[in-house]
């Protein structure tokens, strides 16, 4: 049965309000009058969208955090023994967001109707994506629903610690990038031309370096403007042509081919899509499948590119390992221990094992990165605000000279 979220008023007249389930919005209202309630507004919870698109909420409703919380919740209930049904009422009921409440509401109802968790999981394609689903129905198969969910809230909070240790590493550069870049354009556009219209009315020669500050003072005063919209139109035509797929994934090749950043982009991705392989093999889904799926978790166009050529290899009897040899974008660690797994008949465990590797290696080049950068920008902010009052003290040091 659908669930359907009301507003009431008791006997007292107090408004409240809560989820039910019913037939129909005309059921719902009939529970609500032999609770002795007045209904004030009866919906159903997160209508489908037309065409059968799935459901649709203005934001999402599980950060990346919150979903691997969630799913770790789930997986306590139904590994100690709980029915599905029970353990969605039991988040349902702790929801502390009405949209979660909502949602896991609806997804209750799927489960009560005979619908499986993976297809009542389908309705809401923004919150689960095709992995999530894929594992929850492979779970569903075995047998083994709880300990999949368990592996799934792991590889969850896994790429959710790594992408905020790579995010930590990036912003205090980025900060600092920022001010530095604010600094100097105050002290050249503000107090350079203050500072110099002291020495206008002098006819002597001022420093070199006091004329070519005075001159980008001038032209970041005249044209600074012009300059922010080059840029501005410059980012929005490049997000406009990322979206062109054949020059997405030429940019995204060119991308991997940068020294640093496109090393810490290259080992990123295969490590998602190794921990994404090694979690659906491990669950049983076949390999071609999950080949389909891990593929599609990569964000650089280029590698997701190679990871679709080698499942065509794989499709035609290729060993994975050789076709993963043969992408070169892909690091050698990891076609290395996919011929370890395929010799040993554990790939799962391998291709974990690569995973972990290469996140490991991802977060050391990531610290090594922002450990020399910062000094760097430290450094670097320092010498232009001093070539800034070099060109500022210079013309009264000179004037002093003049003077005596």
């Amino acid at each position: 049965m659908p669930a359907y979220k009301f507003e009431a008023l008791d006997a007292t007249g107090k408004s409240t309000s809560g989820l039910l389930e019913a037939d129909n919005a005309r059921a719902a209202r009939a529970q609500l009058r032999a609770q002795a309630l007045v209904p004030l507004d009866v919906s159903q919870v997160a209508a489908a969208a037309e065409k059968g698109e799935g459901l649709r909420f203005r934001r999402r409703v599980f950060s990346s955090t919150g979903l691997a919380v969630w799913t770790r919740q789930m997986a306590g209930l139904v590994g100690s023994g709980l029915p599905l049904e029970r353990a969605l009422t039991a988040l349902s009921d702790e929801a502390e967001d009405p949209k979660q409440r909502e949602l896991v509401a609806h997804l209750r109802s799927e489960v009560n109707a005979g619908s499986p968790f993976a297809r009542a999981l389908a309705g809401a394609p923004r919150e689960f994506d095709d992995v999530y689903r894929g594992v929850v129905a492979a779970g569903e198969q075995s047998g083994a629903l709880g300990q999949v969910l368990e592996r799934l809230a792991d590889d969850l909070e896994e790429r959710q610690a790594l992408r905020s240790k790579l995010i930590g590493a990036t912003l205090y550069p980025a900060i600092v990038s920022l001010i530095a870049v604010v600094i100097v354009i105050f002290l050249v556009t503000y107090v350079v031309p203050q500072v110099a219209s002291v020495f206008a009315s002098s006819k002597r020669a001022l420093p070199a370096l006091t004329v070519a500050m005075l001159a980008i003072s001038a032209f970041m005063r005249n044209y600074g403007w012009l300059m922010l919209l080059v840029i501005l139109a410059g980012g929005f035509a490049l997000g406009m042509s990322l979206r062109n797929e054949a020059f997405r994934e030429r940019f995204d090749a060119g991308w991997l081919g940068l020294p640093l950043v496109g090393r810490l982009s290259r080992g990123y991705n295969a490590a998602r899509f190794a921990g994404t392989l090694a979690m659906l093999a491990g669950a049983g889904v076949p390999i071609l499948k999950a080949l389909q799926a891990a593929a599609e978790t990569l964000s650089n166009r280029a590698m997701r590119a190679d990871a679709l050529e080698a499942l065509v290899q794989v499709r035609e009897g290729a060993p994975l390992a050789s076709a993963l040899a043969g992408k070169k974008r892909f690091p050698g660690l990891l076609a290395m221990f996919c011929r370890l797994g395929e010799q040993t008949g554990q790939l799962p465990r391998m291709l974990d094992r690569a995973a972990k590797q290469l996140a490991a290696e991802v977060q050391r080049r990531a610290m090594q990165f922002a450990t020399i950068l910062e000094p760097l920008l430290i450094v670097g902010m320092g010498g232009v605000v001093m070539l800034i009052v070099l060109a500022v003290l210079m013309p009264i040091i000179q004037l002093n000279t003049w003077v005596r």
